[in-house]
């Protein structure tokens, strides 16, 4: 029964292993079927791809080979219109050179035959010379025995006879010159010293005219005006002064022309600002007080130079005129000094002249008189100190010689001779005539300019206090004759450009070296 069912069993497996195995060749044959059939797909699918891709390359190689035959017909199409404009360019040229060489086969051929031309001319004009010649000599050789002269002789008469004239049309010449001068010298001399006066006038104007007070800081500028200007115009109108109040930093500029109403500006608004009460009472009252101090320095100004020199029973009002000189300038010297110096330089050469010594020293301080009030009083300061002489009681020869120390009439004593000469002493003592330091400088600086700016100049040095400058030029631009020419253009620059006093002297100076060396 057991052996039964293992049978049963075994015929069962065996069975069941048969149904498998045939159940999966099916599935197995199913797959293989399958994946043929997709096997087959797809290489029909790639035999497509592959087709379109073939079709495709081909159209891309043919419009790649249709565009580029069309550049290359295109490229060929624009070289051949080069080279044919090229060809046309080649052709006009060719033409043109045709033409060029026609012109000068031409010219050659005019060319030619003016030479011709001109040597036959040639021949005709020495023929022409020579038959000329022939006739000269032969009209000489009769002129000689008409005139019984030679020819040398003729020939000095001619030029007697020319020399002769040309003397009087020059003697006439030089008349018409002189009197042409003459009559034009008086204008142009005039128009020289207006303008030399202009020139010469702005060097000294400052120093002149104007005072500077110091200020402790600029906030006093301010209070110097005042409110609405009340106070500038307060001082003004007491002292008769001008206040110039600008960017000079801790400064006012006084300005007048009146030296003493100048002096009393000064101290007053010195005062003023000491005391730091500015108004217009106050003012009046400080310029008041300063006034009468002021005159009283006048006074005693005039008394001690009357002492100084030993002159007495001098007029009151002369001596107050006197006083007012020690705030008057004449070119930054000043002027009661100068009257003091010439009173006793008068007295000097009087006394060697066995002179009034006195007489002399009186004259010599009132000779300048007339500057203490010449801005108030139209003439010449001479002539207005003789009339104030005069009119306080001076004698005849005193009134005579201030009026003559410049020559505004003729001197006719011998005192105004000598208050000439001191005079012109004490002006022209060194340092007695200063000049401002900075137009002394800047007159050095324009001649040293002047100077340096003519070719050749390496260095120029300005020296004698201006009165000499020194012109060194290089040796190889300026020669020994243009050295002398360039001295005169140098010269007359100076002369045109500047204003001096007395004379400058320019030297030009030329030095060639030469250097060697000795070695071992």
């Amino acid at each position: 029964m057991i052996e039964h069912f293992i049978m049963l069993g075994l015929a069962t497996f065996g069975i069941g292993f048969i149904i498998a195995f045939w159940i999966k060749g099916k599935v197995v044959s199913q797959k293989v079927k399958a994946a043929e059939s997709e096997a087959q797909k797809l290489t029909e699918e790639a035999k497509r791809k592959s087709e379109t891709l073939l079709k495709e390359a081909n159209l891309e190689i043919k419009d790649r080979l249709f565009r580029m035959k069309s550049e290359f017909d295109a490229e060929t199409k624009e070289t051949r219109g080069e080279l044919k404009n090229r060809e046309q360019r080649l052709l006009h040229k060719e033409e043109s050179l045709d033409r060029k060489v026609e012109q000068f086969d031409q010219r050659d051929r005019e060319i030619a035959r003016q030479e011709k031309e001109l040597a036959r001319k040639a021949d005709k004009i020495e023929r022409d010379e020579h038959k000329y010649t022939e006739l000269l000599e032969e009209q000489r050789n009769q002129l000689v025995k008409i005139s019984g002269m030679t020819a040398d002789q003729a020939k000095d008469l001619l030029i007697r006879s020319m020399e002769n004239e040309a003397r009087y049309e020059g003697a006439k010449l030089i008349k018409r010159i002189e009197t042409e001068t003459k009559e034009d010298a008086d204008k142009r001399a005039k128009k020289i010293m207006a303008t030399a006066i202009q020139r010469y006038a702005g060097d000294f104007i400052a120093e002149r005219t104007v005072s500077v007070v110091q200020l402790p800081n600029d906030e006093m500028k301010g209070r110097i005006i005042g409110r609405e200007g009340r106070n500038i115009r307060a001082i003004e109108a007491a002292t008769g002064i001008d206040l110039i109040i600008d960017d000079t930093p801790e400064a006012v500029i006084l300005s007048g022309f009146n030296p003493v109403r100048r002096e009393v500006a000064r101290i007053a608004l010195t005062r003023l600002i000491a005391d730091g009460r500015i108004h217009p009472a106050r003012i009046e009252d400080i310029v008041k007080k300063v006034s009468l101090e002021v005159d009283q320095t006048i006074k005693e100004a005039g008394e001690q130079a009357a002492f100084d020199l030993g002159i007495h029973g001098l007029h009151n009002k002369l001596v107050q005129h006197i006083g007012q000189l020690k705030f008057r300038t004449s070119y930054a010297q000043n002027v009661l000094q100068h009257s003091v110096e010439v009173g006793f330089l008068n007295g000097i050469m009087a006394s060697e002249l066995g002179l009034n010594a006195k007489l002399a020293k009186r004259i010599g301080l009132l000779h300048d008189l007339g500057k203490a009030v010449d801005h108030e009083v139209e003439g010449p300061h001479a002539l207005i100190g003789s009339k104030l002489a005069k009119k306080y009681g001076e004698s005849s020869k005193i009134v005579h010689a201030i009026a003559a120390h410049h020559e505004d009439v003729a001197p006719d004593t011998v005192y105004a001779l000598l208050v000439q000469a001191a005079d012109g002493l004490s002006g022209a003592r060194p340092g007695a005539r200063k000049e401002l330091l900075e137009n002394y400088i800047k007159r050095l600086e324009d001649l040293e300019n002047i100077a340096n700016s003519f070719k050749g100049v390496s260095n120029s040095y300005a020296i004698q206090a201006g009165r000499e400058i020194r012109v060194i030029v290089e040796s190889g631009i300026v020669n020994d004759d243009t050295a002398v020419l360039l001295s005169k253009d140098i010269v007359k620059k100076i002369e045109e450009s500047l204003t001096f006093p007395g004379q400058i002297k320019v030297m030009v100076i030329r030095e060639t070296r030469a250097v060697a060396y000795a070695n071992k």
